[in-house]
This record gives structure tokens, C-alpha cells and sequence, in this order.
């Protein structure tokens, strides 16, 4: 199968990139900067191809022979869609590491087109959102008339600049949960409560809890399509400032979302944001969290260690490469969850066992 990684330059399409030459692969490395590309691509021997996204006689060029697109270029909310239409009439998979709600909406939507080409959409190949989905189709398994389900994660890595991004066009448009089967938009942190990550709460009394609130995570899409539970919100540590803070930028919104304050935040990511280094990946482990509730007031709960979430990124991406290099999954939709399995999470470096209570 030939394969390409797209947007190879940037941190994580780096990382992974590097990752699989050192199990033997060969991907073809892309992207829309040549000059980025090419000194990456000499140094690990790899082919390169630049085409850029707003063309699709380009994007049909780029994807000549290609198999399988391993999409890394984001914001996602821009590039996933051409890249997902250059996929299916490519009929090459379209696998990508976003965490961006919409974009998962649109890859479901185009399920009846990918069953027809043959092709698997999986989007959500990384930290977003493999560990919460198998902890949501865990969950769903234990608790098989859940109508409630709680998703949430502990990680203190910092971001990369790409995840930066992503974070500011959210906050603009404000927080998302799935309720009665439908994605609504409230105020951010519009829910809290405390949680147990199962890495205690940093004041010594062995209670575990920390503060929490919901955040606008993939998961209020996919963890649907994995289980069907029609009301789910996914949650974060917070410090009491950090809540109140969240909400008070709920009446900032309207600001956040113009245009020229996006660009104007985004240069300055680009300008001051680094992702975490290897040394600070290793070092800094991330604790996922699940709760479903059925109509009885029954409930199970989940938790697992995982790697830090950009290692976890690069292992998760690759292993679901490798699961279609090794296998012929009809074409269609997927969460990783239903196109690999629950345990998926459980196999990957880092990773420890999956508990329910």
C-alpha cells in the first residue's frame, strides 16, 4: 500500500514521520511548502510531493498512486473537507488526527459516498480521539442501556502550535455537548463537577478529585457513533480561576470570532508556540476517565494511563495505518474504535490496563 503523510512538516506530521521510518515504512511525504518539505524528506529518504488544497485538479496530482492519506495538516476545519473529497474520488483512505466536532460531522455524512468508493474515513487517529472513544465503547459494552455518558482527560503537556490553533477558533464558538441525540452549543464551561482522573488531585489527601468542566472535545461526535448514547459531555481539570475565567470569555466571543482577530492570535502562536519535546513527552503521562449513567441511576465507571497525548498521537496514527495495510474493512465512516476495536487504546505503547468499576 502506498501511503502519504500530509502536512509532514508541521510538529506532529514530523513526529510520526520519523516514527515510521523507524519501523521500516516509507511513506511519501506532503504538503503545500516544497522548501519545508524537501530537507525532511532528504534526510529521512523519502519521497515528497507539494500540492496545496484549494485546487482539486492539484489534490487529484498529488494523490496519483497513493492508497492511503494519513492527513496532519490542519486547522482541520479548513483542510479536512478538500481533502476528504480528493480521497474519495482518489478512492485512497483518509485517515487524520483532528479533534474538531465538525469535522467528524462531515466524514459521517459522507458515509453512503465512502461505502460506495470503498473507502475507510477515520478521522481522529490520535489523541483525538482514540483513548476516550475505546473508553466510551468500553463503557457502552458494560453498560449496554447507558443513556448518559461522561467523557474526560488529565494531561499537562502544553500544546503544539497546531493544537494551539484549534483551541482559539473554539473558543469563539463556545462550548458543545450532545443532548437527546443532538450537538447544542452552550457557554463554556457550562458544566462542573468534580472528577477522579486516577491521578490524584495534588493536595496529598488521597481523594483523587480535582475540578472540572466541559470542553468543546471530538467525542460529543464520535463517542455517538460508537455508542448511540444521545447525551455526552467531555470534561477538563480546572482550577477555580481557570473556570471563572472560561466563563467570563463567554462574553467575549463575538470578538474572538472576527477574522482579523483569529489571524492576529494564530501569528502569534506561530511565533511563540513550540510542541513539547521528547524529554517532556516521556515525562508527562496522560490519566482518560469515563462515566455512563442509565435510566435506573446505574452507573460504571473507567479509567486508564495512557502516554502523553503527542506520543500517544504518533503510536495511535500508525497503528491504524498498519490495521488497514493488514486488513479490508468495507468503506464507509468510522470512529477508531469501530474501525480497530475498544482495546485498541490498551495496545499502544504507554498505555496501562482499562478499568471499570
Amino acid at each position: 500500500m502506498n501511503w502519504m503523510i500530509y502536512g509532514a512538516n508541521g510538529y506532529t506530521g514530523e513526529l510520526i514521520a520519523r516514527e515510521a521510518v523507524q519501523r521500516g515504512l516509507n511513506p511519501v511525504l506532503a504538503g503545500r511548502s516544497r522548501d519545508k518539505l524537501e530537507p525532511l524528506a532528504r534526510e529521512l529518504n523519502l519521497e515528497s510531493r507539494s500540492f496545496g488544497l484549494n485546487d482539486p485538479a492539484d489534490i487529484a496530482k498529488g494523490l496519483d498512486g497513493i492508497n492511503l492519506v494519513l492527513h496532519c495538516a490542519g486547522p482541520f476545519s479548513a483542510t479536512s473537507a478538500p481533502m476528504i473529497e480528493g480521497c474519495l474520488k482518489a478512492r485512497a483512505h483518509y485517515l487524520d488526527i483532528t479533534g474538531e466536532i465538525a469535522v467528524f460531522e462531515h466524514a459521517q455524512r459522507q458515509h453512503a459516498r465512502a461505502e460506495s468508493a470503498g473507502v475507510v474515513l477515520c478521522p481522529g487517529v490520535g489523541f483525538d480521539v482514540i483513548p476516550t472513544d475505546c473508553v466510551a465503547a468500553a463503557l457502552k459494552a458494560a453498560l449496554p442501556d447507558a443513556t448518559h455518558l461522561a467523557l474526560g482527560f488529565d494531561s499537562r503537556s502544553g500544546f503544539s502550535p497546531g493544537t494551539a490553533k484549534t483551541s482559539v477558533e473554539g473558543l469563539a464558538q463556545g462550548c458543545k455537548i450532545r443532548r437527546d441525540g443532538s450537538i447544542i452549543t452552550v457557554p463554556l464551561a457550562h458544566a462542573v463537577r468534580k472528577i477522579d482522573f486516577g491521578d490524584g488531585d495534588g493536595d496529598g489527601d488521597g481523594d483523587g478529585e480535582k475540578l472540572a468542566m466541559t470542553i468543546p472535545w471530538g467525542d460529543v461526535s464520535t463517542a455517538y457513533y460508537s455508542t448511540g448514547i444521545p447525551n455526552i459531555e467531555v470534561f477538563i481539570p480546572g482550577s477555580p480561576g481557570m473556570i471563572r475565567n472560561a466563563r467570563r470569555a463567554n462574553h467575549l466571543r463575538w470578538l474572538l470570532g472576527l477574522d482579523f482577530v483569529q489571524k492576529q492570535l494564530k501569528k502569534r502562536i506561530e511565533k511563540s508556540v513550540k510542541g513539547p519535546d521528547a524529554a517532556t513527552r516521556e515525562q508527562l503521562p496522560t490519566f482518560v476517565w469515563g462515566e455512563v449513567r442509565n435510566a435506573r441511576g446505574e452507573t460504571r465507571t473507567a479509567r486508564i494511563r495512557t502516554a502523553n497525548g503527542y506520543s500517544l498521537t504518533i503510536t495511535g496514527a500508525l497503528a491504524v495505518v498498519d490495521h488497514l495495510m493488514r486488513h479490508r474493512p468495507a468503506g464507509g465512516s468510522y470512529t477508531p474504535s469501530k474501525l480497530v476495536g475498544a482495546d485498541l487504546v490498551t495496545r499502544l505503547p504507554g498505555s496501562g490496563a482499562l478499568q471499570i468499576d
